[in-house]
């Protein structure tokens, strides 16, 4: 799917000034409302300013954001599995998955995650916990767990794989 936003947007949901004039500086004959494809800005400003314009995109990404948070998040298991044995991540990426396929509700992936959120209280384990809740927040905890615990140039080639995998045009 492709998806796009354009400078208005950037603008309006508060883009960082700098990063946003490092990538007028590269489209410099981008008009103000002309659409920017985010893999131009995965190719110009690098990942971390592509996946933050997935909140000002002028298409519907809540079904690609969700999923390919669940991809980051299942990307860092391995590590998990390292230190816990608990199968609680891999129900909250299951949920966030399922959630963003229509196969269960907000209520039942809320439901989800409140289970394992009582489970990691149970567990003294409140960090891996919150992160299972919503898959954003898993995203956001196995991006930081992936930084911490291995190459971050490996765990950033991967996320730019699964970011372009998701946002290559549909061959027709």
């Amino acid at each position: 799917m492709t998806l796009t936003t354009t400078f208005k947007h950037l603008r309006d949901v508060g883009a960082c000034k700098s990063r946003y004039k490092l990538l007028r500086a590269a489209l410099k004959g981008v008009k103000d409302t002309e659409p920017i494809n985010l893999l131009t800005i995965l190719n110009t400003n690098g990942l971390s300013d592509a996946l933050w314009a997935l909140r000002a995109t002028d298409e519907n990404c809540d079904k690609i954001a969700r999923l390919m948070a669940a991809d980051f998040a299942e990307e860092v298991l391995p590590i998990w599995h390292k230190y816990s044995d608990s199968k609680r991540p891999e129900l909250a990426i299951k949920a966030a998955r399922d959630f963003a396929n229509g196969h269960i509700s907000l209520q039942e992936m809320a439901a989800a995650g409140d289970a394992a959120w009582t489970a990691g209280a149970a567990a003294c384990d409140a960090w891996a916990a919150w992160a299972a809740c919503d898959a954003w927040s898993a995203a956001w905890a196995a991006g930081e767990a992936a930084w911490a615990a291995y190459d971050a140039g490996a765990a950033e080639k991967k996320q730019i794989e699964i970011f372009t995998c998701y946002l290559q045009p549909i061959a027709s």
